[in-house]
């Protein structure tokens, strides 16, 4: 017991002070975790030698690893997921996985029966991203929001529901009879039924007569964590797989947010644990494991172009919305260690193979991370050259129609009002122009490359160039040198590969008699777009500043109610493009 301490003690020790190192690098906490186990292990320092304390400490993790994944799976996501991205993960999840198992069975890896199941895992542990690492750099990016962030995350929570229906026949995969598959799937659905009733029916009255207590709500959350998971154990699934079905049940009742926010610090500790687990049983890299995981990562990130680009693209999303996703899924989720980590435990995986994947998962994700960061510039780089593959984009064919249209009928290609960028703020403008100046929406066009909102505007009569703003041959083309009046609607921490000044200069070259408006997000801003070029900038936190004193003044006068009742009442009106 005391050696255990010490080993728990030495790798939260090591975790914590490459995490800060990983920090300063700008990489996932996770990636230091893998290392500092694989630096205190018996490949290198040998500090841990302990092969069951080793064990111990990666199974705790990897319990508690999953109780967490299935608490922030959303099942109401799941069935609300659009088609496009129902679409588009179907082809990633499953193509990915059939390319990957003829792509590893035919570099010699087992599939069967008695000889290991190396593709299988190999194949399902590349088709699954990082939710953690995405997550985290979408949010930093601010893209979560955007339509290549929804169906990104969209994708991913399909990805976990495929891996939870892989871990509920992967004890059988020996005994792949019909009737033991059926008898695995049917232990699934008890462990399923009996994990959402109670959760639904009982978990929700004890949990609110201790409500108060955050004490027993974190050691109710950990019992039930435990219990469902020795309900898995006794149906011959696994502690794991009913640890995740225990997160997915309580994920469903009503204190589902407070159990999760009083759990989070476990879990830090425990995914700690687990990953920290995991590195301590990473060998000493041959060269040919080296060789190997270079080979997985190369896969990973073909197939996911392959997978994920092509069902987008074939729906008409667009070059851009069609790159972006596979950019940001393009590497290899800390669920595929769980699966990998399972396959060795039932011995259908190699040595070899498992200490391969754990080398990819960390190249891919340091350079998931820079590519991400530099999405924009990469989709910029890349459209040209599918161009001349012969991939058309949605300006070619919408720009000859267009320009039919105008010569046919005698308009020019600019329009006196620009609206650059579509999001909230100029959603809201257009609403404001549809209610209180209807006249001048003949006169708008609006620039953006999102599909979606071009077919929006379509239906409202509104003029839509597809383009990117940051690219001074998308203004050219916009008839940006005609217009009166150009409106910049986003904010610099939402433009890519430019920013408001940059873009202020650009347009007061290609138009120098134009009224520019602009938004700034600090103070300091505004003299230096009007020093680019701006006749106009606005400030948004000043507008929010204005209505929020007005809140104050009316809680203080107990009419807070009263103003929510008007807000609520002019939000019923509205019709915006964007809600």
């Amino acid at each position: 017991m005391h050696e255990l301490i010490r080993d728990i003690a030495l790798g939260i020790g090591s975790a914590w002070l490459l995490g800060v190192v990983a920090q300063w690098l700008r990489q996932p906490p996770l990636l230091a975790y893998l290392v500092g186990g694989f630096l205190i292990g018996p490949s290198v320092l040998g500090w841990i030698r302990d092969g069951e304390a080793i064990g111990t400490i990666s199974e705790l993790g990897l319990i508690f690893l999953l109780f967490m994944i299935g608490l922030e799976i959303d099942l109401k996501k799941i069935v609300a997921a659009g088609k496009s991205i129902t679409v588009t993960a179907l082809v990633q999840i499953v193509g990915g996985t059939l390319i990957g198992i003829v792509a590893f069975r035919l570099c010699g890896f087992p599939l069967g029966a008695g000889k290991g199941w190396d593709a299988l895992y190999l194949a399902i542990a590349a088709a699954l991203s990082s939710t953690v690492i995405i997550v985290k750099v979408l949010y930093d990016q601010h893209e979560l929001d955007t339509v290549a962030g929804r169906v990104t995350l969209g994708v991913l929570v399909l990805q976990d529901l495929f891996a939870i229906l892989f871990l509920a026949v992967q004890p059988s995969l020996d005994h792949l009879e019909l009737s033991v598959l059926g008898m695995s799937l049917l232990r699934v659905i008890v462990l399923v039924v009996s994990a959402l009733a109670v959760s639904r029916y009982v978990l929700p009255k004890l949990f609110h007569r201790v409500a108060r207590l955050p004490e027993l709500v974190l050691v109710g959350a950990l019992a039930w964590c435990f219990l469902v998971g020795e309900l898995g154990e006794r149906l011959h699934l696994s502690r794991e797989m009913g640890a995740l079905i225990a997160g997915v049940a309580l994920s469903t009742f009503p204190y589902a947010l407070d159990v999760t926010a009083k759990v989070t610090s476990l879990r830090d500790f425990f995914v700690t644990l687990f990953f920290v687990g995991l590195g301590l049983k990473i060998p000493m890299p041959t060269g040919a494991v080296v060789l190997l995981a270079v080979g997985i990562a190369g896969f990973t990130v073909v197939s996911r172009f392959l997978t994920t680009f092509t069902p987008l693209y074939r729906m008409n999303s667009g070059l851009r919305l069609s790159l972006l996703p596979a950019i940001y899924l393009a590497q290899i989720s800390e669920f595929s260690l769980v699966v990998l980590e399972l396959g060795v435990k039932s011995k259908h995986v190699s040595e070899r193979t498992a200490a391969a994947v754990p080398l990819a998962f960390v190249g891919l994700a340091v350079l998931s991370t820079f590519g991400m960061a530099r999405s924009g510039s990469l989709v910029r780089g890349m459209i040209p050259r599918l161009k001349r593959w012969g991939l058309a984009d949605l300006d070619d064919g919408r720009t000859q129609t267009l320009r039919r249209h105008e010569v046919a009928s005698g308009q020019h290609a600019g329009s006196r009002i620009v609206i650059l960028g579509f999001f909230r703020s100029a959603s809201s403008l257009l609403e404001e122009l549809t209610r209180h100046a209807p006249d001048l929406l003949p006169s708008v066009t609006v620039v953006d490359f999102n599909p979606q909102v071009h077919e929006a505007l379509r239906q409202r009569g509104v003029r839509a160039i597809y383009g990117d703003i940051s690219q001074r041959d998308t203004l050219a083309h916009a008839g940006i040198g005609l217009a009166q009046v150009i409106v910049c609607t986003l904010p610099d921490s939402l433009l890519k590969g430019t920013s408001n000044e940059k873009l202020v200069r650009q347009l007061r070259e290609l138009n120098p008699t134009a009224r520019i408006i602009a938004p700034a997000e600090l103070l300091v801003d505004v003299a230096r777009l009007r020093a680019a070029g701006a006749d106009y900038v606005s400030l948004p936190r000043l507008e929010q500043a204005v209505d929020l004193c007005e809140a104050v003044r009316a809680a203080e006068e107990g009419l807070l109610g009263d103003k929510q009742e008007a807000l609520e009442e002019q939000l019923r009106q509205r019709r915006e493009v964007l809600g």
